[in-house]
């Protein structure tokens, strides 16, 4: 409004003059006239372009100035974020590298230290071969008694003759094993409280370990009834120095070898169940566990019996691996391929003991085959 005011005034004053003015310069009064409005006019509109155009340069600095800040912050906003997430992904880097190295250190430390479990599988296991070692030891002092018996070696009753042997072995029985019947017949004043125990396999298989001194007699007064009850009488004297003292003799040592090796298999199961060896701790509980009195000994039959009933039913042992690391995990499974190992020789030992029983028996029924239905005359020989 100002800019046209002072246009309109500048015309009133050209106006006023211009005449004179023009009259002046020879120019006619109303074209000079205009002439000035004009150029006051262009002035004006070119101040008015140039202020717009300063403004509007103004503004565009202004404007560029803005947006060059706000680049500019967003791009340290961009680097800040960057080293920002640089530092938290190294110090998850950091953390998880120590987490690591920590579950390492711990397996480390897993795999080289002893479980329990590993320490009372090996208590055991020297407990059940202790125990072996025991057993040889029973079973051969036995045969050192019934095989000089069963010779009729001096010393024994069937060196005096099978009467006395038979008379022998009626007394024991009657003193150790005396039934009702025997009783009521006045062959024994009392019932003996293991009645016919010498003639019940009870007595041999029934328990794992033998009760004391009176299951261990039981047990090998039953193998005696079952082998051989009566011994022959022994050949003796003149029955020894004739051709048929010489034949007697060999089918005596032939009977001797048959009857030594059927004691021998039974005296091994007589051994194997015979109390020889200190239970340990874990033993005792498996005991308990499986409904037995805890004992302080036990036969090698039982020791081999409670550790592989341990891995079947124990709890502790089942309850134990389920947390052990894979490595204690192998070492138990190395243990029971160990026992199974040891299982399977015991059982080559007894089909080599089966084995040797079945050759006597082949043997026998060979040398009966032999035999012909009449007696062969004796051939005559040429002298030479």
């Amino acid at each position: 409004m100002r800019k046209l005011l002072v246009i309109g005034v500048a015309g009133v004053v050209l106006a006023v003059a211009a005449p004179e003015v023009a009259q002046a310069s020879g120019y006619p009064v109303f074209d000079v006239a205009v002439d000035l409005a004009i150029k006051a006019l262009e002035n004006a509109a070119t101040s008015a372009i140039n202020r717009v155009e300063t403004a509007v340069t103004g503004l565009q600095t202004s404007l560029t100035q803005v947006l060059d800040n706000g680049f500019t912050q967003n791009a340290n906003y961009a680097k800040a974020q960057i080293g920002a997430q640089e530092q938290i992904a190294d110090a998850s880097n950091t953390a998880m590298a120590r987490f690591g190295r920590d579950v390492r250190n711990a397996q480390i430390r897993d795999e080289h230290v002893v479980t329990p479990q590993a320490c009372t599988g090996l208590l055991n296991g020297q407990s059940v071969t202790v125990a072996a070692g025991q057993s040889w030891r029973v079973s051969t002092a036995i045969g050192q008694v019934t095989d000089p018996r069963g010779e009729a070696q001096p010393g024994t009753p069937a060196w005096a003759g099978r009467g006395q042997a038979l008379a022998a072995i009626t007394q024991l029985h009657l003193s150790r094993y005396c039934s009702q019947a025997e009783q009521q017949a006045g062959l024994c004043a009392t019932v003996s409280p293991q009645e016919n125990a010498d003639q019940r396999a009870a007595s041999l298989f029934g328990t794992a370990s033998y009760a004391g001194q009176d299951g261990l007699n039981a047990a090998n007064d039953y193998a005696t009834t079952l082998i051989q009850p009566v011994p022959p009488a022994a050949l003796r004297s003149d029955q020894m120095t004739t051709i048929d003292g010489q034949d007697a003799q060999a089918r005596r040592r032939n009977y001797n070898a048959r009857i030594s090796a059927a004691r021998h298999v039974v005296n091994e199961v007589i051994a194997s169940h015979t109390a020889s060896v200190t239970v340990t701790d874990s033993q005792k509980q498996e005991m308990q566990a499986l409904g037995m009195t805890p004992s302080d000994t036990a036969a090698w039959s039982q020791v081999l019996d409670l550790e592989v009933n341990r891995r079947v039913s124990g709890t502790d042992w089942a309850a134990s691996l389920q947390g052990m690391p894979p490595k204690s995990v192998l070492v138990e499974i190395a243990t029971e391929l160990a026992m199974g190992n040891y299982i399977a020789w015991q059982n080559f030992q007894i089909a080599q003991q089966s084995a040797v029983v079945d050759a006597a028996l082949l043997s026998e029924r060979a040398e009966q085959d032999l035999k012909p239905a009449a007696p062969a005359p004796s051939p005559e020989m040429a002298a030479q």
